[in-house]
């Protein structure tokens, strides 16, 4: 992928966050090519990966488990596969210092994609989440890389504070705004507060923070016009869709398994359709 291609991606992603005539940016998160292109067809405008999906796909559970270079090498195919902007889950960034996740930001750059995930949670004695400074650090030096690189990459500043359920309930809106503010003023163009399905709590969040809103959601979630009314800007499925068609293929499984029939089946893409899907992306993927 040429520069000026990556770069008009990432121009057309970043107004988007905060054009919202048209409602939330719903982003599908994909986990290999065939989901992204599939996502590309029924009309998205813009496709996320989803780490935990990606990770599952290998093998391996979520929270880097997979190698940076074998999360990029999967980013990389995703993202010229198809002709709408990708951006990456990069997790924490690979890296415990904020040079170290400035060469991944360096690599994911290369790879094509036109955004990234910087997480704040962690795993571990120092946990649940990074000191805010240090989350800040990281989140500049991502900028300062996508400044050299002249690519205005998205960066989406994720706190979870919700997510991993940190103090007392009824101060989560502050310490999530909090963080989320520090993250803007660092430069993140948008911030990812995961875990909250409540639309007061996801309004009282809109309010407090002064940067667009990106939600995760799923079964319980409020639907896309319900979120569009409180002022969120970005709404994300993570890794749902994949554990979806993972829910489906047990389901499949089972029936094969135990009835001999094939009716979970019935609703499969057929053959000639899927092949005419992936051929439209023959020759990008090589990028």
């Amino acid at each position: 992928m040429d520069t000026t291609t990556q770069r008009d991606r990432a121009e057309t992603f970043r107004r988007r966050h905060t054009d919202l005539a048209d409602g939330p940016l719903v982003l599908a998160n994909a986990w290999d090519c065939a989901s992204t292109i599939l996502y590309e067809d029924t009309g998205f405008e813009a496709v996320g990966t989803s780490s935990a999906a990606i990770a599952a796909t290998h093998g391996v559970p979520d929270g880097e488990m997979l190698s940076r270079d074998e999360m990029l090498a999967v980013v990389r195919r995703i993202a010229h596969s198809v002709a709408i902007p990708v951006s990456a889950d990069i997790e924490a960034g690979y890296g415990d210092s904020p040079d170290a996740v400035a060469e991944t930001i360096r690599e994911t750059i290369a790879t094509g994609a036109v955004g990234v995930n910087l997480e704040d949670g962690v795993d571990g004695p120092a946990g649940p989440l990074v000191a805010t400074d240090d989350h800040v650090a990281v989140i500049r030096a991502a900028r300062a890389v996508a400044e050299d690189a002249d690519v205005p990459l998205v960066i989406n500043g994720r706190t979870d504070v919700f997510w991993r359920s940190v103090g007392a309930a009824s101060d989560r809106v502050e310490r999530a705004a909090d963080r989320a503010n520090a993250y803007a003023d660092a430069g993140s163009d948008c911030v990812f507060v995961p875990g909250v399905t409540d639309l007061s709590l996801i309004e009282a969040l809109v309010d407090a923070i002064d940067a667009p809103l990106n939600v995760l959601a799923g079964p319980g979630s409020p639907p896309v016009a319900e979120l569009a009314a409180v002022g969120v800007a970005r709404v994300s499925v993570g890794s749902g869709p994949m554990r979806a068609t993972l829910g489906l293929l047990r389901d499949v499984a089972d029936e094969l398994r135990t009835e001999g029939t094939y009716h979970r089946m019935d609703n499969a893409i057929p053959y000639g359709e899927v092949n005419e899907l992936l051929a439209a992306s023959v020759g990008r993927t090589d990028g």
